[in-house]
């Protein structure tokens, strides 16, 4: 019995029997000499984590990356040990430091959880979601978070461990989770074990990895803030940090306890899923008021205090935005017992899960016709430019909208080719999209490929009239000048043009 799953037309068995000990065995003999890194998780951060620790700066460590046996999952662990990483990036750093670690031969994925047993440093980068309830106009009515799949993966690690390993949270966690879950979770299965939990390092640094050309950079190239749950453990963190990220350049901030640098993280991610919020208001004031939103908010940015002010969107999307707001609240009330949660930062995820709608009222309102078996063609599905990332993106409500209301849909995006969320194939290719005709076409992820390239609006500008949307501010003056001559074009955050 096994399930099977695809990447390069291969197909991977997944074992129903999990047992990798002889090929764990015989890859730290191979390393030998070289500390063992577990980092559990091979998703977005687990992935490159384990690249950036495979190609340390200043220490030579044998990486293990560990998954799950499951559908999603395994796929990942093979084509890692195949030489094919899983990851599709436009950071040119990803192949080069694949490419060493393959060189070097010290990066090795599995996923038995003996690795666990021979690991001195292991890092949690594990998915934690935040489970959201929206009604039927995409507002959100509810919310909650399961610590159960992410608790799960503590024991695991827990009941392989051995004692002096540093046990280090990357993961974004409710604040408390690691002074009230973690270190109670380890305590636990030390004291089942008889090993000496004063012996079990744990300590928080949270990512702040950026998908897309500075991925690798995002890791070791970059500010990190860091903690532990005793003094020994925010040194050992310190220590082990020390190898991985340029810190001469790029010094190590250490906050004073674990709840801080939890509450810094989802602060951070908070303000900035606030700031987007804040302007959506503006958009729709400005779009009133038949001016160009983009032009003056350039102009509020010469301003040094004002620089980070946000331009107009379709949404919000990705892994932190979407969720972390809503994850402080509720750790605010679940875990240190308030009456209360955090409204303004609720608030914030409201107004954004709602700009995909938003957009596609604005689209409806201008398009004076039916969307019904009109061809729409939407350039881009990543929530982020340059990235070929598809979690929580905002083209998926828009899309939705457009699907109900009877659309035909075509999708292009230059690193995509399958969207697992809908299960629908994606056109790579540009020049290939360009060649049909539609009724629409609407920009909608902020790709370099799709700013400022001449052949791809000669080819729009040549097709039948149709509308252009225009939601994210790809397309420059002049390039509207340009299409604005035969084709109606429509921008998200500015009046008529």
């Amino acid at each position: 019995m096994y399930s099977v799953n695809q990447i390069n037309g291969e197909k991977y068995k997944i074992p129903t029997i999990v047992d990798d000990s002889k090929s764990i065995d015989k890859f730290i003999n191979k390393n030998k000499g070289k500390p063992v890194i577990v980092v559990q998780g091979l998703g977005f951060v687990g992935s490159v984590m384990s690249l950036v620790c495979a190609n340390s700066i200043h220490s030579e460590y044998s990486v293990i990356g560990i998954d799950l046996p499951n559908e999603s999952s395994y796929w990942k662990i093979k084509s890692i040990n195949q030489g094919v990483f899983p990851i599709i990036s436009s950071d040119k750093k990803v192949d080069k430091f694949f490419n060493n670690s393959i060189k070097k031969g010290n990066l090795f994925a599995t996923c038995d959880p003996y690795a666990y047993s021979k690991a001195d440093i292991i890092i949690v980068d594990v998915n934690l979601d935040v489970q959201k309830e929206h009604n039927q106009y995409n507002n959100l009515i509810n919310f909650d978070v399961d610590l159960s799949h992410f608790s799960k993966a503590i024991e695991i690690i827990g009941e392989n461990c051995k004692e002096e390993v540093l046990i280090l949270i990357e993961t974004t966690v409710p604040p408390g989770t690691c002074e009230k879950v973690v270190y109670k979770i380890i305590k636990d299965k030390c004291n089942s074990r008889n090993l000496d939990i004063n012996k079990i390092y744990i300590g928080h640094s949270y990512e702040r990895v950026m998908p897309g050309p500075n991925y690798i950079d995002s890791i070791q190239n970059f500010y990190r803030v860091y903690s532990g749950i005793n003094s020994i453990s925010e040194e050992k963190t310190e220590e082990f940090l020390k190898t991985i990220i340029s810190t001469k350049k790029y010094p190590l901030t250490k906050l004073n306890g674990t709840n801080s640098t939890e509450i810094a993280k989802v602060l951070e991610n908070s303000y900035r899923a606030m700031n987007i919020a804040f302007i959506v208001e503006w958009s729709r004031f400005s779009e009133k008021a038949n001016i160009n939103l983009y032009e003056v908010i350039n102009a509020i940015r010469m301003r040094p205090t004002h620089k980070n002010i946000m331009l107009p969107g379709i949404g919000v999307g990705g892994y932190c935005l979407t969720k972390d707001p809503l994850m402080a609240s509720w750790a605010f009330k679940n875990m240190f017992d308030s009456d209360i949660g955090l409204t303004q930062s609720e608030m914030g995820v409201i107004i954004n899960d709602k700009m995909p709608v938003d957009a596609f009222e604005f689209l409806r309102e201008n398009i004076k016709m039916e969307f019904k078996d009109k061809n729409v063609l939407l350039l881009g599905v990543s929530y982020l430019s340059n990235v070929g990332d598809t979690r929580y993106t905002p083209v998926e409500t828009f899309y939705n909208c457009l699907k109900l209301e009877g659309a035909n849909i075509f999708l292009n995006d230059p690193f995509l080719k399958y969207w697992p969320e809908k299960k629908v194939n994606i056109e790579n290719n540009l020049d290939l999209s360009l060649k049909n005709n539609y009724d629409i076409i609407v920009f909608s992820t902020g790709h370099d490929l799709y700013r400022s390239n001449t052949l791809m609006i000669n080819k729009i500008k040549k097709m039948d009239k149709l509308l252009i949307f225009d939601s994210i501010g790809v397309l420059n003056e002049d390039e509207i000048g340009i299409l604005s001559k035969k084709h109606k074009v429509k921008i998200l955050g500015r009046g008529d043009i």
